[in-house]
């Protein structure tokens, strides 16, 4: 399929030769014309994927309540910052603020910026959060001002470019998208070993052949383990992922399919999946305590979705109780296409803040 971004991809590949994999992700999500984010609102059954938040409001719900506790901890600073990467629709940061209501002084405490580059979905958030207190949107996280902060990432890391790198007769090699003979874009490997993959794999164990080596824009982490470790506060971290290791993870989602990365550039989600030992190794450079990951089933256990569930069913007509049952199975459930072991949780913390909620002293990663 031919999109105008493939065109401008194809020119460029022309002229410079093939690409990293991550610019040509950069390209396709952020382009300010053609770029997929910046062109739709891709969430929902018309969309190319469902997040959390608009499964069930129990998924926000929950993370307020976290969010409470967590500025409880912090020494309920009169002023901070609640902040969300990535937030959708505004779903999360709703659901979030209803349940804060119990604490009123979190609520008057709390100035909301949202780190946000698509204006489609900006608009649809403003709409969500129209009844909130005043809102502020970000470009970037360094553009979040100063103070205090507690930072709320759903699905925002998996959406960063990546490099990728494979192992070949004792070297890594970069993988580029590049050309064929038909002009069709492709994916190829740099003949020149990579001088920079070493130092992304020091940590792992030896590669063997044809081992892929997957190295996540590092950028926005540091700059949330910078916020975090100058101002004081947590990020609770949440995504699709593992634990670090090789193995191939890019993908494309179209219409809630897996879909041929290089087909329609522009017109489909590409994600890879978030190696949260990297995250952890990058707050605790910058000065932070890393806890997690867990597993988004068991947080979502020790926050009280079993009573939430309850709760919510209690008194409701059928049709809503069984709705109730089978949001909580996808959000927390480890069966195909369930959430709960798929999906990990990590939490970056100053270190002057003790355990963040429904971690215990045994997951702080050290």
């Amino acid at each position: 399929m031919t999109t105008p971004l493939s065109e401008e991809i194809r020119a460029l590949i022309a002229a410079d030769g093939p690409m990293p994999l991550s610019r040509y992700m950069a390209l396709c999500l952020g382009h300010p014309r053609h770029g997929y984010y910046m062109t739709r609102d891709p969430l929902g059954a018309r969309g190319d994927f469902t997040t959390a938040p608009e499964i069930s409001q129990m998924f926000g719900e929950l993370l307020g309540l976290w969010a409470v506790a967590q500025w409880q901890q912090m020494g309920s600073p009169a002023a901070f910052r609640l902040v969300e990467l990535g937030p959708g629709r505004g779903t999360l940061m709703a659901d979030a603020l209803r349940a804060a209501r119990l604490m009123p002084d979190f609520g008057a405490a709390a100035r909301i910026h949202l780190v946000e580059t698509s204006p489609v979905l900006r608009a649809a958030q403003a709409r969500t959060l129209a009844g909130a207190a005043d809102v502020a949107w970000h470009d970037r996280i360094e553009d979040v001002p100063d103070g205090p902060a507690l930072v709320l990432a759903n699905e925002f890391f998996d959406a960063l470019p990546i490099d990728q790198y494979v192992w070949r007769s004792g070297h890594w090699h970069e993988r580029r998208v590049g050309l064929d003979d038909e002009g069709h874009l492709v994916l190829g490997l740099d003949p020149a070993p990579s001088r920079a993959a070493p130092a992304f794999a020091a940590h792992l164990l030896p590669p063997a052949e044809g081992a892929v080596l997957e190295h996540m824009e590092s950028g926005p982490a540091r700059a949330l383990s910078a916020l975090l470790k100058a101002q004081g506060g947590a990020a609770l971290i949440i995504d699709y992922g593992h634990a670090g290791g090789y193995g191939d993870t890019f993908q494309a989602l179209e219409q809630h399919r897996f879909a041929d990365p290089l087909a329609a550039p522009g017109a489909a989600d590409l994600t890879a999946h978030v190696d949260f030992s990297a995250l952890a190794r990058i707050g605790r450079a910058a000065g932070l305590r890393a806890f997690g990951p867990l597993e988004q089933g068991a947080f979502l256990a020790r926050l009280g979705l079993g009573p939430r569930a309850e709760r919510l069913k209690r008194d409701a007509p059928q049709e809503i109780r069984a709705g109730v049952e089978a949001a909580a199975r996808r959000l927390a459930g480890g069966g195909a296409g369930e959430m709960g072991r798929l999906f990990k949780v990590l939490v970056l913390a100053h270190p002057e803040i003790g355990l963040p909620p429904a971690f215990d002293s045994t997951e702080e990663r050290v």
